[in-house]
């Protein structure tokens, strides 16, 4: 089991996580805005990975973004992102170094996914997955 949660954690952070500002919808694709509130506290950062199919739990995410938490929220977005099915993986990093934590196999810091599917084990991407066509999307993440 710990293996498997080692894997959920090294699809965000396999690579360089870069923040990105721009918002403005072009002609390469959609705006995916995800809010993230309620998080527990201010420490370290929230990490985001925006995942395909083949990405998904196996490293790197197609987009990642990587953001400070401000007044326990957070609020990012992935620019011209082309149309496709996604499915966005969030983690609070609280010691920010860059991968999930465990005790006896069991995640110590918080996540997340798209469509906020309450399960047990490991995320499945047939539970997040989502369709980016001609429109931004907005979502809310729970921890």
């Amino acid at each position: 089991m710990k293996t498997i949660y080692t894997l959920f954690i090294a699809f965000i952070f396999a690579s360089n996580v870069n923040a990105q500002t721009e918002t403005k919808t072009t002609s390469n694709g959609q705006n995916i805005t995800v809010t993230i509130k309620n998080i527990k506290n201010n420490k370290g950062s929230v990490l985001l990975g925006l995942h395909t199919e083949d990405t998904f739990m196996k490293g790197a995410g197609v987009k990642n973004l990587t953001s400070k938490i401000e007044n326990g929220q957070v609020t990012l977005t992935f620019t011209n992102v082309k149309a496709g099915t996604y499915a966005i993986m969030v983690m609070h990093d609280e010691n920010d170094n860059k991968r999930m934590d465990f005790e006896n196999g069991m995640p110590l810091e918080s996540y997340g996914m798209s469509n906020n599917p309450m399960s047990y084990g490991p995320p499945q991407y047939s539970d997040a997955k989502f369709e980016v066509t001609d429109k931004d999307l907005e979502f809310n993440i729970i921890f």
